[in-house]
């Protein structure tokens, strides 16, 4: 079985500058994900890539222990590419430079690091279980639902719940998720797809117990480093 464990990091981040570099708790934010997946490597002899358009990312990830020949191309590092499309690259370079042919995709989101190897491994098994499932995503029950506190603008031009449903109470509607970026397990098969969309008819997710959520903006990072710091987190990352 091969496994390909990749981290992907462009450059170019207007939220939050700088941010899969940037030093939180003493780190640069990349190095929690190479951490987890050095973990995770040692576990299956799994391979490393790296995906960056930036050689800030590059080096720093090689004083790490990741290096890498791979540059990302231009129109892979823009806010235009989809995440499938700049993994199908990075993993079809990889079988090419390491001739041999991966079953297994595992894609460690730098922006989202609240995980452990646990999560991955559980994870791991529930799509080798499921031979029809293509992928999997980790995600954490919804903070708000579609069927009962979520709107949407409808032709009339008023707005409605999102699902309809006749549901009175948060706790009486189905429950629901809410990626959490934080890590995706691929069978190879998948990028097989004309269309390559992270979400399919055959997907699976992993619900994660503890808080994990994507550094999307300055308080994001600022809230995840205090939780670090001041040991809030109720697992070991």
């Amino acid at each position: 079985m091969e496994i390909l464990i990749t981290l992907c990091g462009r450059g170019g981040s207007k939220g939050i500058p700088g941010k899969n570099i940037k030093i939180i708790n003493g780190l640069p934010l990349i190095a929690y994900s190479i951490k987890h997946a050095k973990q995770f490597a040692a576990l299956y002899k799994a391979d490393i890539a790296l995906s960056s358009d930036s050689k800030s990312i590059i080096e720093i990830a090689a004083d790490l222990g990741v290096t890498t020949n791979y540059f990302r191309p231009e129109k892979l590092a823009n806010d235009n590419a989809g995440k499938a499309e700049t993994l199908q690259h990075v993993l079809v370079f990889e079988e090419e430079n390491r001739t041999k042919k991966y079953d297994y995709i595992l894609d460690l989101d730098l922006t989202s690091p609240l995980r452990s190897v646990e999560d991955l491994e559980r994870a791991f098994k529930l799509l080798q279980e499921n031979k029809s499932a293509l992928n999997l995503f980790s995600v954490n029950k919804a903070s708000r639902n579609p069927y009962f506190n979520m709107v949407e603008i409808q032709e009339n031009g008023f707005y409605g719940l999102v699902k309809k449903g006749n549901f009175l109470t948060r706790q009486s509607a189905p429950i629901v998720y809410e990626l959490n970026a934080s890590f995706y397990f691929y069978r190879r098969s998948f990028f097989d797809q004309e269309i390559l969309k992270t979400i399919t008819e055959r997907s699976l997710v992993y619900e994660l117990e503890h808080i994990c959520f994507d550094l999307d903006h300055p308080i994001d990072f600022e809230f995840m480093e205090y939780l670090m710091i001041h040991n809030k987190l109720d697992f070991k990352i």
